[in-house]
């Protein structure tokens, strides 16, 4: 019989290196809304995968696809979050 309690101290030995440190976590943060542009954008194209898109659906993932390109450019840009500025 094999004792679990060497596989544990195994894992355990990485326990402090599992977590994201704090820059990691901000840099997840200045992705979101991109991430978040991106999922609405699968999101849309999922809807149209088993019929042929109506002219809403083709809307929808043109107005998906701007905001994903907007927030790439303000993340590119560094303007990601921001709101107000110059118009």
């Amino acid at each position: 019989m094999e004792h679990i309690v060497t596989v544990q101290d195994a894992v355990t030995a990485f326990e402090d290196f599992l977590e994201p440190t704090a820059a990691e976590l901000d840099a997840i943060e200045r992705e979101m809304p991109v991430i978040l542009a991106d999922v609405e954008l699968l999101d849309a194209q999922i809807i149209t995968i088993d019929r042929t898109p109506s002219e809403l659906d083709a809307r929808r993932i043109r107005r998906a696809s701007r905001r994903l390109l907007a927030a790439h450019r303000d993340q590119l840009n560094g303007t990601a979050g921001q709101t107000g500025g110059a118009a």
